[in-house]
């Protein structure tokens, strides 16, 4: 059992399912699997009242509930706060869930059902009742208020057996956008890990998680995964539940400042590898070699061993995609230095840099970025004009004289 008992919230309002006295209101259902309303019998006024340990109730309620104000639509781009949150940490009952109900005093009303393909659960004395939706505090008075048509002030008690599967949709900077089913409460850093991992371009301050509400509303959250990340706390997380949406922004030009890429790199939220260009004439041409995320040029160096009595090691050109400015950004390191332990020239890398061995090859490669004037849109523009320089260019790689 995944849950202990589940007492009605002090925000679970009665009345919005105990439906109001048919004396007083005509008789109305708006809860979707419920029993139809009756009126009950009303005794005589001039039968004496019972003395109070009675179970038979014989005056009518001095008090009559009012119904339950309408459900607020709420605005699907509107970024809710503590209500948000209350309402993305409370669970929802859905298809596949199993829960059970112990009622005090009548066993034969006790149960444990999953909730079928429709939304209803199946109950002793109620029959069909429609639960999806509804949190477990709500689901609970719902049944109270059901049998209450039967039962004078019955004590229900409900408790969540198993979870349902959760298929969550993840967009934005991942490596791998998709539909994804997750097992019973996962939550929001696994769902993440098993996409992949956030690209290089990720803004882990702005993590959204949109939830559907019963009423046709959507309520959002932004997570901030980067500040606890950097200050060492825990990251905030969040059970997933089925139909959430998770959205994981992308790092906005000009928002960069105390943003560390390098410490995002290294963190099992990001992506684990990292893909690298390799153009030298050692090699062939173009080649690619696959790092570790947070992996340095140094490590970049043993993977591609380049040999010292051909190479020019002095100066290596390490080509990378500014966004920012919509072009490519070549800087010269030296690796003979790096390899000896000088932290400026074995900088962290990033996914799809390029890396030129060879003098000749770093002239001919700053030319042709030289004559081309129009900026790349985005990184794979930047891509695409190194795989025209290998297949459209076949001297690049020729002979050097």
């Amino acid at each position: 059992m995944l849950a202990s008992t589940f007492s009605p919230s002090p925000a679970v309002s009665q009345a919005a399912f105990c439906p109001p006295s048919p004396s007083a209101v005509p008789p109305t259902n708006n809860i979707p699997g419920s029993i139809p309303n009756f009126s009950p019998y009303l005794p005589p006024t001039n039968i004496p009242s019972l003395p109070p340990s009675s179970a038979i109730q014989t005056t009518a309620p001095s008090s009559v509930p009012q119904p339950a104000a309408p459900p607020v639509n709420l605005p699907s781009n509107v970024d809710l706060s503590a209500t948000t949150s209350n309402q993305l940490s409370r669970y929802r009952l859905g298809v596949g869930d199993a829960i059970s109900i112990f009622v005090q005093r009548f066993p034969d009303l006790n149960f444990q059902g999953q909730i079928n393909q429709e939304g209803n659960v199946i109950t002793p004395l109620l029959g069909s009742v429609s639960l999806t939706g509804l949190t477990l505090e709500e689901a609970q008075e719902k049944i109270r208020c059901e049998l209450n048509r039967y039962i004078i002030d019955p004590k229900v008690t409900l408790n969540l057996v198993s979870l349902r599967q959760a298929q969550v949709t993840i967009a934005g900077e991942v490596q791998t956008p998709g539909f994804y089913i997750f097992p019973p409460g996962a939550q929001l850093s696994a769902a993440l890990f098993s996409s992949g991992g956030t690209t290089s371009l990720a803004d882990l301050r702005k993590v959204l998680v949109r939830r559907r509400l019963i009423d046709g509303s959507t309520v959002q959250q932004s997570f901030d995964l980067f500040t606890p990340l950097q200050n060492g706390d825990a990251i905030p997380d969040l059970r997933l539940q089925d139909g959430d949406a998770i959205i994981v922004s992308k790092l906005e030009i000009g928002t960069e400042k105390d943003y560390n890429r390098n410490l995002v790199a290294r963190s099992t939220i990001s992506q684990r590898f990292i893909n690298i260009r390799v153009l030298s004439y050692s090699g062939g041409g173009m080649g690619r070699i696959q790092l570790q995320n947070g992996s340095t040029f140094v490590d970049a160096l043993t993977a591609i061993s380049p040999n010292p009595d051909t190479t020019n090691l002095d100066e290596i050109a390490l080509i990378r995609f500014d966004p920012q400015q919509g072009k490519a950004v070549t800087q010269y390191l030296n690796a003979k230095s790096a390899l000896l332990g000088d932290i400026s020239h074995n900088i962290p890398l990033q996914d799809n840099d390029v890396i030129v061995v060879g003098r000749n090859l770093i002239a001919r490669i700053s030319y042709a970025l030289n004559i081309f004037t129009q900026p790349f849109r985005d990184v794979l523009g930047f891509l695409l004009f190194f795989d025209s320089l290998r297949n459209n260019a076949g001297s690049l790689f020729g002979p050097t004289r």
